[in-house]
């Protein structure tokens, strides 16, 4: 079982997203990239990024040089969140999480990011939590 944000972490999450191959965008040839700064966690703050585009999805551990939106959030906030016990909105109205960057990009890929969460729930379920 591979433990969250560890790099089996991201190998089986990028394994899960090829075989599960998301759909392309209908974003009419936008891309998005996102960048993920978990701090706190047991082994310090971890960076790492999600790109999109018309028929690609990666992941990837470090920091994008200009990325289009920046979450960050503390780790037992990211826990809660991957686990579903507590939803990314109510993470955000709740100040637990914050934003950068032009959010309207993230609204326009929010469906396919959803559909790419569903994708990579095995992972979820396998991974552990300190």
């Amino acid at each position: 079982m591979p433990g969250y944000l560890s790099n089996a972490w991201f190998d089986e999450l990028n394994d899960a997203i090829a075989s599960n191959s998301p759909t392309p965008s209908s974003t009419g040839g936008t891309s998005l990239e996102l960048q993920q700064i978990v701090i706190d966690t047991p082994e310090g703050d971890v960076a790492y990024w999600v790109r999109l585009d018309a028929a690609n999805l990666t992941v990837g551990r470090g920091r994008l040089a200009d990325p289009d939106v920046t979450i960050t959030e503390t780790y037992a906030t990211a826990v809660a969140v991957v686990r579903g016990e507590l939803s990314t909105e109510a993470a955000f109205l709740a100040g637990r999480v914050r934003v950068g960057g032009d959010l309207r990009a993230l609204s326009i890929h929010q469906s396919r990011l959803q559909r790419v969460s569903a994708a990579v729930a095995g992972v979820r379920d396998r991974t552990t939590y300190r």
